[in-house]
């Protein structure tokens, strides 16, 4: 505590440069991190749900993690082709 309070009261705070905007909490980068973190906490909850409430082996739980992962793949690759299609009648 008194470590931090020298810290303020002798102003080292003013020779610590500040964070890269690249690094920024509102940055890209950050961004995508956080949203990646709330997929992935998504997902412990359904292996969770799937295992502990409905009784599925957890290799039945992985299975459906897997299924579910190949057809949105497949879903955003019908699309990604569909948007990138040339339209020509």
């Amino acid at each position: 505590k008194a470590a931090f309070i020298n810290f303020i009261s002798d102003e080292e705070w003013k020779s610590i440069e500040p964070v890269s905007s690249w690094f920024g909490p509102s940055s890209f980068l950050m961004s995508s991190m956080s949203a990646l973190f709330k997929l992935s906490m998504w997902i412990r909850h359904g292996h969770g749900y799937l295992t502990e409430n409905l009784g599925i082996p957890v290799w039945g739980s992985y299975a459906v993690f897997g299924l579910a992962t190949l057809f949105l793949g497949m879903v955003l690759g019908l699309v990604s082709e569909m948007l990138g299609a040339d339209v020509s009648l």
